[in-house]
């Protein structure tokens, strides 16, 4: 009977030490890298980059009080 009284407080424990586990056998974070930014891209390319953008073009009429109602 003990233990049905007491069974969030084993439950919220044992997460406790499930977590705790977790994160030390977690493995270390590696450093951080930055990547070398000396590489510059040739001016061809941004204009052929440019030019290869697709646009997308919507046409339509506004519908009427009559079509909205229909709709709604």
């Amino acid at each position: 009977m003990n233990i049905a009284k007491n069974m969030e407080a084993i439950v919220v424990a044992a997460a406790v030490l499930l977590s705790a586990s977790c994160y030390a056998m977690a493995p270390a974070a590696p450093a951080l890298q930055v990547a070398n930014s000396s590489y510059a891209v040739p001016v061809a390319s941004q204009a052929s980059a440019k030019a290869a953008m697709q646009v997308v073009v919507v046409k339509a009429k506004r519908l009427s009080a009559a079509e909205k109602a229909r709709f709604a």
